[in-house]
């Protein structure tokens, strides 16, 4: 899928790791959502994650969250 969503990546010295956030779907799980030894691995398990969360409210019939558009 080709959502345009934000992930924000983050190292973390108490835990060790790279936690991934998925702002747009605070309402809808925990922060971070997920975590990984490497920036690469972080957020490959976030979009898993994201597309996970879509489907759920998608298969639930609830809308998704609005993207938060950054203008550059």
């Amino acid at each position: 899928m080709n959502h345009k969503y934000q992930i924000t990546i983050a190292w973390s010295l108490e835990d060790e790791c790279y936690l991934a956030y998925l702002p747009e779907f605070a309402n809808e799980v925990m922060q971070p959502v997920t975590h990984g030894e490497t920036y690469q691995e972080a957020l490959q398990l976030g979009l898993e994650v994201m597309e996970e969360l879509i489907l759920h409210l998608q298969a639930e019939g609830k809308p998704l969250p609005v993207a938060k558009l950054v203008l550059a």
